[in-house]
Formats: structure tokens, sequence, C-alpha cells
């Protein structure tokens, strides 16, 4: 062993760039376009699930229905009907959307009250009646203009 130089073992590096799988990850992935995983769902048997197993080598007919399910799920993890059953994470999302836009909305009711700046005054009715008034006593735009659907010796609408 020379100073500058660490040594490094191969059992120090615990099969990081190793082809095999790590123990509590498995290559197994099964859904209703691909069925058919590569490898069963249970690798790890116990002494149970392997009598079982040599068991499965005979006559099926021998075999109950309990122990028949129970090998199906060795292989597999659910069945077509469990892969096809809807689930509850629209409820999730709806919640989810409704909460944020019922947050958007106090947030937007908070702005219009405590921040935004009142109405200007030129948006009130009042400014709007003595504003309509004033075109019409300017007499602007006579021809195709307001001016020209006032009647202004009567003092109302022309009809």
């Amino acid at each position: 062993m020379s100073l500058g130089k660490p040594e490094f073992s191969s059992s120090l590096v615990p099969a990081a760039h190793s082809k095999g799988k790590m123990p509590p990850y498995t290559n197994y992935h099964a859904q209703r376009s691909y069925p058919m995983p590569d490898e069963p769902f249970c690798t790890d048997l116990n002494a149970e699930q392997r009598a079982l197993k040599e068991k499965e080598k005979g006559s099926w007919t021998q075999l109950s229905q309990a122990e028949k399910v129970a090998l199906y799920r060795l292989q597999f993890h659910e069945t077509f009907a469990e892969m096809n059953r809807h689930s509850n994470e629209w409820k999730t999302v709806m919640g989810g959307v409704f909460f944020f836009c019922g947050f958007t909305a106090l947030l937007i009711w908070w702005q219009r009250v405590y921040v935004f700046p009142k109405k200007p005054v030129t948006l009130t009715d009042e400014w709007k009646a003595q504003q309509l008034q004033r075109i019409l006593d300017m007499k602007g735009n006579p021809v195709q203009g307001l001016a020209s659907q006032w009647d202004y010796e009567k003092k109302e609408w022309k009809k």
C-alpha cells in the first residue's frame, strides 16, 4: 500500500454498476396495455410459497381455488378487473382545483377591498349623465352621433 494512493476493494462498491437489481426494487411493471410483465411480482418466496410453487408443477386439478389464486398473486400484482377499476383520484384533483379557485377568489376580493383604489369619479352615474348632457348641449356630431338622436325642442330622445 502506497501512501499517495488509496486502495479500493471491489467489495466496497456494492454492485452500483451491475445489471442485477437491488433488493427493494424490482423490474415488475404490469398495465392494461402490457399485461404480461417480464418477471413475476413476487421473487423472494417464503417456505409456504415455495411449497406451493412445487405443487404447481403437478396436476392443477389437485389445486384448490385458494391455491390457484395464491399462485396468481405470486405471478401478478393485480387482475384485469383491479387494473380497470376506477380510482378516486379525480376527487382529489377536483378538490385541489376548487381549493385554488376559492383561494384565488378570496385573493381578488381582498385586493378589491384593500389594495385597489376607489373607482374614479368619472365612472359614477351622475358624472355619466352630466357628460351626456354636455355632449348634447354642445350639439356634438349632429349628423350621425348622439345629437342627431336628440330632439332639442321636446328635450327627449327621438323615436
